[in-house]
C-alpha cells in the first residue's frame, strides 16, 4: 500500500481497491494536530487507519515536530504503540 503526503492538504492518503483512507492534520509552530483518521467500511479492518497513523508519526519525527493526536483513533493508537509517546505534546 501506498501512503501518500499532500503537504498541501495537510493529509495523508491511500487507495485500496477503489477507495480512500486519508488521515488529516494542521501544522503550526513545529506541530502536528492530527484531526482525522478516515477508512471507508469497504476497506476497513485491514490496518490501513494504523498505516495512515504510523506513516504520519514517523514522518512527524523525522521533521522534527511534535504532536497533538486530536483525532480518536490517533491518540488511541499513540496509547497502544508508547514507541510514539515521546512525540506528544
Amino acid at each position: 500500500m501506498d501512503i501518500i503526503h499532500d503537504t498541501g492538504q495537510h493529509q495523508f492518503h491511500t487507495h485500496v481497491e477503489g477507495h480512500r483512507g486519508v488521515l488529516d492534520y494542521r501544522l503550526r509552530d513545529g506541530v502536528m494536530a492530527i484531526t482525522h483518521t478516515g477508512v471507508p467500511e469497504a476497506i476497513g479492518g485491514r490496518g490501513i487507519a494504523a498505516s495512515l497513523t504510523r506513516f504520519a508519526l514517523e514522518t512527524a519525527r523525522r521533521e522534527g515536530w511534535k504532536v497533538v493526536p486530536a483525532c480518536s483513533y490517533a491518540a488511541v493508537f499513540i496509547r497502544r504503540h508508547p514507541e510514539f509517546s515521546d512525540l506528544v505534546v
